[in-house]
């Protein structure tokens, strides 16, 4: 009964090494961030003692298996339970050495663990391979195998203990089988509370990296997945009552009047409109970035009308798609456009367009499919839709498709045929990982950011080339350019990814059709992406009723506010303050003014509950 009893435990002791070994490699592969973050090593090593009451509670729930194997072993030990135990360890230890691989993989480019939304991409591993460097996906799987490796060999060698003879007593054996199923169920809860334990036991850091390598991986995707499939028949996110939420929302959208001012000069401009894969604002000097990334874009600011106090609502592109066509805001746990059923319910800028006598088209150098976008496009109603396939065979393509600079310069040349007045849009694709865009890299700062730097200061020298060939058209003159961004991206000055400061975008309006008095001017209102519909619809005098969610940024009435989403949770701006808060762990960060905590929660919180309650209810 002895071998029993240390066979449980020393099983219970391996997962728990088992995570820590995987946290640290975890750590080594991306120490370069902890050095740039300047994170002393105590709090590094707080990690692993803050991960410790979450490991032994995703611990137990593994131990369950084995639990009843042990049982039957106490009793009765065919060789085959040995057996069965060992192809169950070794299943656990494959699939969670993928959750560290994949976590490793993905933390650089969204800064978050793997989650039941991150998983829905794994539906399009090609797309997963174009976008990740050669190098790192190689290393990775390195790194995935030789951590099962390691895992298996260490498990069976050391820490495994064969059962075919065993001293039985049937009172220990009943003792066994009695109380080890008790202190699992309290291990795995996280010990005698009424609360079960959850990812919030591991927070303890302003550093995310440090909060996301304590949080047990395979714990989180499990909450995750429960989690998400359990709200697919309710909203997760309701904080209050519901006409109180309603309230909240009716006052915050109030504008005392309408004091739009007309800038441009004619009702029914061409528009281009460059959405712009992952461009912070940090890339931009204008909002407050380092000069020399996009001069190009700062040359285009001083004859324009810059927002330079715009939010991407989500984190993703297919959230920014939905944003700027059809003016909802993203929101966690999915994405509007992966559900047709639901997207087909949402207004949307292409179609209003049309009806007022637009042409359409949509050019993107890649695929479409990745995140149902190639749908929410479709269904928007663009006359042309260009994507990789549709372009000349002879146009050059990194691995993610062609860049920017060809399509760019196609689309020069095509919407030339089109009929005026014309609604054309473009998505960038080069300032997306793998990087490998045909373009020198000369900036050499950055850190590990530099390749980022570079690719956008590439794509900016595209859109340069772009509307200087621009000028030379006949529709150039009256044609309004609407460049923002798909969402932001981390920088070289890596903000944490629940700041407000992280989610910052360029947004600009540009053009010879702005009236003279207003091309250089900056509007500061505070806003999103969401808000271009009730904007440049209001330009046009044309109803934007049907996007309840966008506010004319050129109204100097309208109300100042910007929300984002999170994986779990909302981040709210007003002037005076703002916070951020995390459902999953029910954690809040940055509160600006302690005094206005309880004002601004609530909006937050009721903002987030609408929006995630019509998703719902569409």
């Amino acid at each position: 009964m002895r071998k029993i009893i240390l066979s449980f435990l020393q099983q219970l002791l391996f997962w728990i090494l088992f995570f820590n070994a995987a946290r640290l490699i975890f750590i080594l592969y991306y120490l370069n961030i902890i050095i740039i973050e300047k994170i002393r090593f105590s709090e590094v090593m707080g990690v692993f003692f803050h991960s410790l009451k979450l490991d032994l509670a995703t611990a137990c729930y593994i131990m369950i298996i084995p639990f009843f194997i042990l049982a039957i072993q106490s009793v009765w030990s065919p060789r085959w339970l040995n057996l069965i135990n060992k192809v169950y360890a070794g299943f656990v230890i494959i699939v969670y050495s993928l959750t560290a691989a994949g976590e490793m993989g993905i933390y650089a480019e969204w800064k978050t663990k793997l989650t039941y939304k991150v998983v829905k991409y794994l539906s399009h591993p090609g797309e997963i391979f174009n976008s990740a460097e050669t190098g790192t996906f190689y290393l990775l799987i390195i790194i995935f195998i030789l951590i099962i490796t390691a895992g298996i060999v260490t498990y069976l060698k050391v820490f495994y203990l064969n059962l075919e003879r065993v001293d039985r007593k049937l009172s220990y054996s009943i003792a066994f089988i009695v109380f080890v199923p008790g202190l699992l169920f309290i291990g795995l809860r996280g010990g005698v509370r009424q609360i079960p334990i959850n990812q919030s036991e591991s927070y303890f850091s302003d550093h995310n990296i440090l909060n996301i390598a304590a949080v047990n991986n395979a714990f989180n995707l499990y909450i995750s997945i429960f989690e998400n499939l359990r709200n697919f028949d309710h909203n997760p996110y309701v904080f209050m009552d519901k006409g109180l939420a309603t309230g909240i929302m009716k006052k915050i959208y109030t504008s005392p009047a309408d004091s739009a001012q007309s800038m441009l000069k004619t009702d029914r401009p061409n528009i281009v409109l460059l959405i712009f894969e992952s461009w912070s604002a940090d890339l931009v000097e204008e909002l407050g970035g380092e000069p020399g990334i996009t001069p190009e874009f700062s040359k285009m600011a001083k004859k324009g009308i810059l927002f330079d106090q715009v939010y991407a609502s989500g984190s993703r592109s297919e959230q920014g798609m939905a944003s700027i066509l059809g003016g909802f805001p993203a929101h966690p746990v999915s994405s509007i456009t992966v559900q047709p059923d639901k997207f087909v319910k949402l207004p949307s800028i292409v179609k209003v367009l049309k009806k007022n006598g637009y042409s359409t088209s949509f050019y993107f150098g890649g695929q479409l499919i990745y995140g149902n976008i190639k749908s929410y496009i479709i269904f928007n109603g663009f006359d042309k839709i260009m994507e990789d396939d549709d372009f000349p065979e002879n146009l050059p393509q990194g691995k993610l498709g062609i860049h920017d600079e060809f399509t760019l310069g196609y689309m020069e040349r095509d919407i030339g045929n089109m009929k005026q007045p014309f609604f054309a849009t473009l998505f960038t694709l080069s300032t997306h990982s793998p990087w490998d865009q045909p373009y020198s890299k000369p900036l050499q700062w950055g850190e590990n950011e530099r390749e980022y730097i570079n690719a956008a200061l590439y794509t900016d020298h595209c859109l340069g080339e772009f509307i200087q060939k621009a000028e030379l058209n006949p529709w150039f003159d009256n044609t309004l350019f609407i460049i923002v961004a798909d969402h932001s991206h981390n920088s070289y000055r890596n903000w944490h990814p629940a700041s407000k400061e992280y989610h910052k975008i360029p947004m600009l309006f540009y053009g010879k059709v702005i009236k003279d008095t207003f091309q250089g001017t900056v509007c500061h209102k505070l806003g999103n992406q969401h808000d271009i519909a009730a904007t440049l619809l209001g330009q046009m005098k044309l109803p934007a009723n049907d996007f309840h969610y966008s506010k004319d940024l050129l109204n100097t009435s309208s109300p100042e506010f910007a929300y984002y989403t999170t994986e779990d949770g909302v981040g709210w701006i007003r002037p005076y303050g703002y916070f951020t808060y995390d459902k999953g762990p029910d954690f809040y960060y940055w509160w600006t003014d302690p005094n206005l905590a309880d004002s601004i929660k609530q909006e937050g919180k009721a903002y987030l509950q609408t929006v995630f309650g019509e998703y719902m209810d569409n």
